[in-house]
């Protein structure tokens, strides 16, 4: 079943979330919302990227507490770096932090306050109704889907302790996500300077991307 709606949400507002999401499936819309859609034993964190790029829309369930939340602003950073449609649905009247400006200040605001919540779930519905009624996004790779070839595990093709190596210079920028993107960049095969390719684009900004590329390229001598 595609999750055609990821929705991101503080575990404080976790109540009006799962509202959200029950008033969202009853309208025939399929919803990707954690704890409930993670696989047990899985990689949370692989997971949550793969569902993020294979959504259309991601509702953000705004409110102060997600405005503080890491976890909040790397599921937003991913959205945007892949495209994906955010819709933010505020709770509280509350200003967005800086770190979340700079993703969402061209976004549609959905207000959803004072309660009760019922009237403003199904304006969202309809929203929502409406964007997934436009052309389907294009997928921009990051659906847990691979497309090249390989003649073999690219992650036996190098030395593991250069994939740690890449690994940690992409947390930099990224945080423990990178684990899993290095993991799937490995997958595709090919040499040293494919990974670089695969994994670059990851990064929003030209300045970063440079700065791992060449941080890469001085490792390259170890393998």
């Amino acid at each position: 079943m595609r999750r055609e709606v990821f929705v991101s949400y503080s575990e404080a507002d976790r109540a009006c979330a799962f509202e959200l999401v029950a008033a969202i499936e009853a309208r025939g819309i399929h919803c990707w919302v954690a704890p409930r859609d993670i696989t047990p034993a899985s990689d949370w964190a692989a997971e949550i990227i793969d569902a993020i790029g294979a959504a259309r829309v991601m509702v953000l369930v705004f409110s102060g507490h997600s405005n503080e939340s890491p976890q909040v602003r790397r599921e937003v950073e991913r959205a945007v770096h892949k495209r994906v449609s955010v819709l933010p649905f505020r709770i509280e009247d509350v200003a967005p932090s800086k770190s979340l400006e700079y993703f969402l200040s061209t976004q549609h605001w959905l207000d959803a306050f004072p309660p009760p919540r019922d009237a403003h779930y199904a304006r969202l519905c309809e929203h929502l109704a409406g964007l997934l009624a436009e052309a389907p996004r294009v997928p921009t790779g990051d659906t847990g889907t691979f497309t090249g070839t390989s003649t073999g595990s690219f992650a036996h093709a190098l030395d593991p302790d250069l994939l740690a190596q890449v690994e940690r210079a992409l947390a930099g920028y990224i945080g423990p996500v990178a684990r899993h993107l290095v993991r799937r960049a490995a997958r595709e095969g090919g040499g040293f300077e494919s990974l670089i390719a695969h994994l670059a684009p990851e990064l929003e900004h030209d300045g970063d991307r440079h700065a791992f590329v060449d941080a890469c390229r001085r490792l390259r001598p170890s393998i």
